[in-house]
Protein backbone atom coordinates (compact mmCIF):
# COMPACT_ATOMS: atom_id res chain seq x y z
CA UNK A 1 0.00 0.00 0.00
CA UNK A 2 1.20 3.50 -0.73
CA UNK A 3 0.08 5.93 1.96
CA UNK A 4 2.75 8.56 1.70
CA UNK A 5 3.71 11.99 2.97
CA UNK A 6 6.09 14.35 1.22
CA UNK A 7 7.93 16.88 3.36
CA UNK A 8 10.61 19.35 2.41
CA UNK A 9 11.68 22.97 2.70
CA UNK A 10 10.25 25.76 0.55
CA UNK A 11 11.68 25.47 -2.94
CA UNK A 12 12.58 21.78 -2.70
CA UNK A 13 10.00 20.84 -5.33
CA UNK A 14 7.42 19.06 -3.15
CA UNK A 15 4.43 20.06 -5.26
CA UNK A 16 6.11 19.12 -8.53
CA UNK A 17 7.34 15.78 -7.19
CA UNK A 18 4.04 14.96 -5.47
CA UNK A 19 2.25 15.11 -8.83
CA UNK A 20 4.94 13.07 -10.62
CA UNK A 21 5.12 10.37 -7.93
CA UNK A 22 1.33 10.13 -7.60
CA UNK A 23 1.01 9.68 -11.37
CA UNK A 24 3.69 7.01 -11.36
CA UNK A 25 2.07 5.12 -8.45
CA UNK A 26 -1.48 5.74 -9.70
CA UNK A 27 -2.60 7.33 -6.43
CA UNK A 28 -3.99 10.82 -5.80
CA UNK A 29 -1.67 13.64 -4.77
CA UNK A 30 -3.49 15.50 -2.02
CA UNK A 31 -2.36 19.05 -1.36
CA UNK A 32 -3.92 20.83 1.60
CA UNK A 33 -3.92 24.02 -0.47
CA UNK A 34 -6.02 22.24 -3.11
CA UNK A 35 -8.39 20.90 -0.43
CA UNK A 36 -8.88 24.42 0.93
CA UNK A 37 -9.51 25.93 -2.51
CA UNK A 38 -11.97 23.15 -3.47
CA UNK A 39 -13.97 23.50 -0.25
CA UNK A 40 -14.07 27.29 -0.53
CA UNK A 41 -15.06 27.16 -4.21
CA UNK A 42 -17.78 24.57 -3.57
CA UNK A 43 -18.94 26.58 -0.54
CA UNK A 44 -19.00 23.53 1.72
CA UNK A 45 -19.58 24.18 5.43
CA UNK A 46 -15.85 23.63 6.05
CA UNK A 47 -15.03 25.90 3.10
CA UNK A 48 -17.19 28.70 4.46
CA UNK A 49 -15.61 28.31 7.89
CA UNK A 50 -12.07 28.35 6.45
CA UNK A 51 -12.90 31.37 4.28
CA UNK A 52 -14.10 33.34 7.31
CA UNK A 53 -10.69 32.88 8.95
CA UNK A 54 -8.76 33.61 5.75
CA UNK A 55 -10.83 36.71 4.96
CA UNK A 56 -10.12 38.11 8.42
CA UNK A 57 -6.38 37.49 7.96
CA UNK A 58 -6.17 34.65 10.46
CA UNK A 59 -4.73 31.17 10.13
CA UNK A 60 -7.30 28.44 9.66
CA UNK A 61 -7.36 26.45 12.93
CA UNK A 62 -6.17 22.85 12.99
CA UNK A 63 -9.70 21.62 13.72
CA UNK A 64 -10.96 22.90 10.35
CA UNK A 65 -7.89 21.65 8.47
CA UNK A 66 -8.14 18.25 10.17
CA UNK A 67 -11.81 17.94 9.25
CA UNK A 68 -11.06 18.80 5.60
CA UNK A 69 -8.29 16.19 5.48
CA UNK A 70 -10.54 13.61 7.17
CA UNK A 71 -13.28 14.24 4.58
CA UNK A 72 -10.77 14.01 1.72
CA UNK A 73 -9.34 10.73 3.02
CA UNK A 74 -12.89 9.32 3.12
CA UNK A 75 -13.22 9.69 -0.67
CA UNK A 76 -13.14 6.54 -2.83
CA UNK A 77 -10.03 7.42 -4.86
CA UNK A 78 -7.73 7.01 -1.83
CA UNK A 79 -8.65 3.35 -1.30
CA UNK A 80 -5.33 2.21 -2.80
CA UNK A 81 -3.16 4.94 -1.35
CA UNK A 82 -2.41 8.64 -1.50
CA UNK A 83 0.41 11.14 -1.27
CA UNK A 84 -0.19 14.00 1.18
CA UNK A 85 1.58 17.31 0.57
CA UNK A 86 1.33 20.10 3.18
CA UNK A 87 -0.17 18.03 5.98
CA UNK A 88 0.59 17.35 8.76
CA UNK A 89 2.36 20.60 9.68
CA UNK A 90 2.66 20.11 13.45
CA UNK A 91 2.69 17.33 16.06
CA UNK A 92 -1.00 17.77 16.87
CA UNK A 93 -1.80 17.17 13.18
CA UNK A 94 0.45 14.07 13.20
CA UNK A 95 -1.67 12.65 16.02
CA UNK A 96 -4.89 13.60 14.20
CA UNK A 97 -3.70 11.96 10.97
CA UNK A 98 -2.80 8.84 12.97
CA UNK A 99 -6.35 8.83 14.40
CA UNK A 100 -7.97 9.38 10.98
CA UNK A 101 -6.01 6.44 9.55
CA UNK A 102 -6.46 4.24 12.65
CA UNK A 103 -10.24 4.52 12.14
CA UNK A 104 -9.59 2.73 8.81
CA UNK A 105 -7.00 0.30 10.25
CA UNK A 106 -4.32 2.11 8.24
CA UNK A 107 -1.13 4.06 8.85
CA UNK A 108 1.41 6.12 6.93
CA UNK A 109 3.75 3.77 5.06
CA UNK A 110 6.53 6.18 4.07
CA UNK A 111 7.57 9.78 4.59
CA UNK A 112 9.55 11.22 1.70
CA UNK A 113 11.85 13.91 3.03
CA UNK A 114 13.26 16.11 0.28
CA UNK A 115 16.54 17.59 1.46
CA UNK A 116 18.48 20.44 -0.10
CA UNK A 117 21.21 22.91 0.76
CA UNK A 118 19.71 26.18 2.06
CA UNK A 119 21.92 28.36 -0.16
CA UNK A 120 20.77 26.38 -3.21
CA UNK A 121 17.14 26.78 -2.11
CA UNK A 122 17.58 30.53 -1.61
CA UNK A 123 19.04 30.84 -5.12
CA UNK A 124 16.22 28.71 -6.57
CA UNK A 125 13.51 30.73 -4.79
CA UNK A 126 15.07 34.09 -5.72
CA UNK A 127 15.13 32.96 -9.34
CA UNK A 128 11.49 31.82 -9.16
CA UNK A 129 10.51 35.12 -7.50
CA UNK A 130 12.21 37.08 -10.30
CA UNK A 131 10.51 34.94 -12.99
CA UNK A 132 7.10 35.39 -11.38
CA UNK A 133 7.59 39.06 -10.41
CA UNK A 134 7.20 38.29 -6.70
CA UNK A 135 8.91 41.29 -5.13
CA UNK A 136 7.99 40.14 -1.60
CA UNK A 137 10.30 37.12 -1.92
CA UNK A 138 13.70 38.60 -1.10
CA UNK A 139 16.62 36.75 0.46
CA UNK A 140 15.76 37.81 4.02
CA UNK A 141 12.14 36.62 3.69
CA UNK A 142 13.21 33.34 2.07
CA UNK A 143 15.82 32.61 4.76
CA UNK A 144 13.19 33.33 7.42
CA UNK A 145 10.76 30.89 5.75
CA UNK A 146 13.49 28.23 5.69
CA UNK A 147 14.20 28.80 9.41
CA UNK A 148 10.49 28.55 10.27
CA UNK A 149 10.25 25.35 8.21
CA UNK A 150 13.18 23.81 10.10
CA UNK A 151 11.73 24.75 13.49
CA UNK A 152 8.21 23.57 12.68
CA UNK A 153 8.99 20.35 10.86
CA UNK A 154 11.91 19.06 12.94
CA UNK A 155 9.54 17.53 15.54
CA UNK A 156 7.42 15.89 12.80
CA UNK A 157 10.45 14.42 11.09
CA UNK A 158 11.77 13.16 14.45
CA UNK A 159 8.39 11.51 15.18
CA UNK A 160 8.38 9.70 11.82
CA UNK A 161 12.07 8.76 12.15
CA UNK A 162 11.17 7.00 15.43
CA UNK A 163 8.79 4.86 13.36
CA UNK A 164 11.54 4.09 10.83
CA UNK A 165 9.53 5.26 7.82
CA UNK A 166 11.48 8.34 6.67
CA UNK A 167 13.26 8.12 3.32
CA UNK A 168 15.58 11.05 2.65
CA UNK A 169 15.95 12.07 -0.97
CA UNK A 170 18.17 14.77 -2.47
CA UNK A 171 15.67 17.31 -3.80
CA UNK A 172 18.13 19.18 -6.02
CA UNK A 173 18.75 18.52 -9.69
CA UNK A 174 16.64 17.93 -12.76
CA UNK A 175 12.99 17.10 -12.04
CA UNK A 176 13.22 13.68 -13.71
CA UNK A 177 16.36 12.81 -11.72
CA UNK A 178 14.69 13.70 -8.42
CA UNK A 179 11.61 11.67 -9.39
CA UNK A 180 13.84 8.71 -10.19
CA UNK A 181 15.61 9.01 -6.80
CA UNK A 182 12.23 9.11 -4.99
CA UNK A 183 10.92 6.05 -6.82
CA UNK A 184 14.16 4.19 -6.03
CA UNK A 185 13.82 5.15 -2.34
CA UNK A 186 10.28 3.75 -2.33
CA UNK A 187 11.21 0.40 -3.90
Amino acid sequence: MNRLLIIGPPGAGKGTQAVKIAEELKIPAISTGDIFRKNIKEETELGKEAKSYIDSGNLVPDSVTNNMVRARLDEADVAHGFLLDGYPRNIAQVHELDAILADKNQQIDRVLLLVADNDELVARLLNRAAEQGRTDDNEEVIRHRLKVYEEETAPLIAKYRERGIVKEVDGLGEIADVTERILKALS
